[in-house]
């Protein structure tokens, strides 16, 4: 009888043990979810800043793009221009 208290007692302890166990092992896993799904939050965040500054850095390039072109383009016409006055000025003489 003493045998069979004492293998309910170790049974007894074992399973308060794995139960204990079992539940720091739950809270681990819950702040160790929390901690990437916070971790996630903030690498989305400094993603989407990190997007924004590159969308802002493509548009102001091709801002200055637009804007050399657009001087090329004027610069042509201009001379375009002088040549067709050249050009006029020799078929009236």
């Amino acid at each position: 009888m003493k045998k069979s208290l004492f293998a309910a007692a170790v049974v007894a302890l074992a399973l308060v043990s794995c139960n204990k166990k079992t539940e720091e092992v739950k809270e681990a896993a819950a702040a160790a979810v929390e901690e990437v799904a916070a971790t996630a939050d903030s690498t989305a965040g400094a993603v989407a800043d990190s997007a924004d500054a590159k969308a802002e850095e493509v548009k102001e390039a091709a801002a200055a793009k637009a804007e050399e072109v657009k001087e090329a383009a004027a610069a042509k016409v201009e001379e375009a221009a002088k040549e067709v006055k050249e050009a006029a000025k020799e078929v009236k003489k």
